[in-house]
């Protein structure tokens, strides 16, 4: 009998038409679309179950039956526990799902760095090639504020600089890096050590090709603590610096910022694009406004795409350490080093200890758009983020805003709120930014391009104005590997210069977001 016919014959739909079943154990399967309750659905053996409650798109229906404490698999891995028994056919969620359950081993298992080959040629795309061997995917100049009593100021600046790009068509824009701290904090420690660095990363930039600093005078991120970061490569002009109170006012200072841009733009528009190696690319990879199919679709299709760049010569960097709580043992074994390994090891635990801290937990870490798009736990949620880091051994890790200087898969020290991870990657380097998103994200961070991912066609063409590519292909019928290859084609075509969706309506300059986790005074 054929599979039309069975249906016919007893108003079953084979499981796999409805909803994707992700490891042969799993006792939770993710709907592909709506799942009628009253829908019967046929396992692969020939059992059948009926649907209970009407299950949305990316959220979980029981295909086995689990008791009270039963461990709930996903991916093949935990992802919490049954909170009470739970029948096939029932909605897997808040109700009846607990996060508590067994950790898995964080141990490495030996591996060595890739020698894989790149797949087929070697890939290029069109960059501006900077004095000290990276390379531009854009061409800005920034206005970088060492405080926030000289945001302002820094702003006026750029807006002097709107339409640039029509009588300087090489340059991408005048940025204004501005930020909410620089003063009350600390003269000393880690948490003005970060900000500097972060600073001094945006002024490094291989996107940024001209600086402007300006400060108040009295604050205590002074301007010649954030240049000590600030590295020049061998022809590169100094950054202006400007102080307010020296310069004498706020009129005079935006003055003598406007004529230092000035004096910059035909320098900058004298750049040309030519062709660099893929190895060149350094990729940051995000994502934001998750939903119960982003684990299946755009973020293991990113992490093919991450893959494709890694056996270029390129580096892919995943980040968000809270966002790994669950799944961080996945990344571990991958550890090309203990002390790569134990780096991981060390942000995670700094996390679960900050949390603490404060009377929370990771297990808390979800949002209320996480949870009406089918995420039910942090390790669910971390499965699917860690597919964002691809196949290929963890070669490096880096704190914070750290400049990044190991090719491969790296991983990097983040907070799981977008516009501060994202700063964190673009100030180690990062000079494409991709961004996975099922609720609609519209992100973007300049100096860097932030393509958008989209994990579902619903969203993908209610928001077709800001999503670069949909992934929620795969839930019809699409590989994974031919969504990364697209994606993969794309930031080729990105990084020479096509604008994303963000960037084409103007989305990324009040992004920049430095983490700050120190006192106030």
């Amino acid at each position: 009998m054929n599979q039309s016919t069975e249906q016919q014959t007893n108003g079953s739909v084979p499981l796999a038409e409805a909803a994707i079943l992700l490891g042969p154990n799993d006792a939770a399967a993710v709907a592909r679309r709506p799942i009628p309750a009253g829908q019967v659905l046929a396992l692969a053996d020939g059992a059948t179950f009926t649907v209970a409650v009407d299950i949305p798109p990316g959220h979980k229906v029981a295909v086995r039956a689990l008791a009270a404490g039963d461990t709930l698999l996903k991916y093949g891995q935990p992802i919490g526990r049954a909170a009470c028994a739970i029948r096939p056919g029932e909605h897997i969620h808040r109700h009846n799902v607990e996060s508590a359950g067994p950790r898995a081993e964080r141990k490495r298992k030996p591996v060595a760095a890739s020698t894989e080959s790149p797949d087929g040629p070697v890939r290029t795309f069109e960059g501006f090639l900077r004095d000290d061997g990276r390379v531009g995917t854009r061409n800005f100049i920034a206005i970088i504020s060492s405080v926030n009593c000289s945001a302002s100021v820094a702003r006026y600046v750029a807006d002097e600089f709107r339409d640039v790009k029509k009588a300087f068509p090489n340059v991408d824009g005048v940025l204004a890096i501005t930020h909410k701290t620089g003063c009350g904090v600390a003269a000393e420690g880690d948490n003005l050590k970060v900000l500097r660095r972060t600073l001094a990363g945006i002024a490094n930039h291989p996107n940024v090709a001209a600086k402007v600093m300006i400060g108040l005078g009295c604050e205590v991120n002074q301007l010649d603590g954030v240049q000590q970061y600030v590295q020049l490569g061998q022809n590169e002009q100094p950054p202006t610096t400007l102080t307010i109170q020296t310069t004498g006012g706020v009129r005079k200072t935006v003055q003598a910022g406007v004529d230092a841009v000035r004096e910059a733009l035909p320098r900058l528009n004298a750049m040309q694009r030519t062709t660099q190696p893929a190895s060149k690319l350094v990729l940051g990879c995000e994502c934001g406004g998750s939903d119960g199919s982003s684990g299946i679709t755009a973020n293991p299709a990113v992490g093919n795409a991450a893959d494709r760049l890694v056996r270029q010569g390129g580096t892919a960097v995943l980040a968000e350490t809270p966002e790994i709580c669950g799944a961080e043992h996945l990344l571990i074994e991958r550890a090309v080093s203990d002390a790569v390994a134990d780096k991981v090891i060390g942000f995670v635990d700094w996390w679960e200890a900050y949390a603490a801290k404060w009377g929370f937990t990771l297990q808390q870490n979800l949002a209320a758009g996480n949870y009406e798009g089918g995420l039910t736990t942090i390790a669910e949620k971390s499965l699917g983020a860690v597919a964002k880091g691809g196949t290929t051994p963890l070669t490096g890790a880096f704190g914070f805003a750290e400049p990044i200087d190991t090719p491969g898969f790296v991983f990097m020290d983040t907070p799981g709120y977008d516009p501060v991870s994202v700063t964190g990657m673009v100030a180690g380097g990062c000079n494409l930014i991709i961004f996975t998103t099922g609720r609609g994200s519209v992100f973007g961070c300049k100096p860097s391009p932030s393509l958008k991912i989209c994990t579902n066609t619903v969203t993908y063409e209610r928001m077709i104005e800001d999503m670069d590519i949909n992934a929620g292909t795969i839930l019809t019928g699409e590989s994974v590997a031919s969504v990364g290859e697209r994606i993969f084609e794309e930031l080729l075509a990105v990084a020479s210069g096509k604008p994303t969706k963000s960037e084409a309506q103007g989305i990324g300059d009040e992004e920049f977001a430095p983490w700050d986790y120190g006192p106030f005074f």
